[in-house]
C-alpha cells in the first residue's frame, strides 16, 4: 500500500519548533540546507519568519502522528481518574 507523505514537526531535532527538521525530512534533505535557506528568505524578504511562525502553529509533531492511530487529537485522555476507577 502506498502511503502518502505528511508534513508535520520534528521535536526531536529541533533547533527552535522542529518545522526545518520536518520539512528536511519531507523534502528528504539535510536539515543544514533547509535551515540555511530558511534564514536566507528571513533576511532577504522577512516572510520567512511569518511563514516559520505559521508552520510551528499549525503543522502536527510527527509523534502525533504516528503513535497508532489516525486521529491524533482523540488519543489524550484527559480524565485518568475515572478510567482507573472504573477498572
Amino acid at each position: 500500500m502506498n502511503e502518502q507523505k505528511k508534513l508535520y514537526k520534528i521535536s526531536e531535532q529541533k533547533m527552535i519548533c522542529g518545522v526545518c527538521a520536518g520539512l528536511a525530512e519531507y523534502l528528504n534533505v539535510d536539515v543544514s540546507i533547509v535551515r540555511i535557506v530558511m534564514v536566507l528568505i528571513a533576511f532577504a524578504c522577512g516572510s520567512g519568519v511569518i511563514a516559520y511562525i505559521v508552520a510551528a502553529i499549525i503543522l502536527p509533531e510527527k509523534h502525533d502522528l504516528y503513535n497508532g492511530s489516525n486521529d491524533y487529537y482523540n488519543d489524550v485522555s484527559f480524565n485518568d481518574e475515572d478510567n482507573d476507577q472504573n477498572q
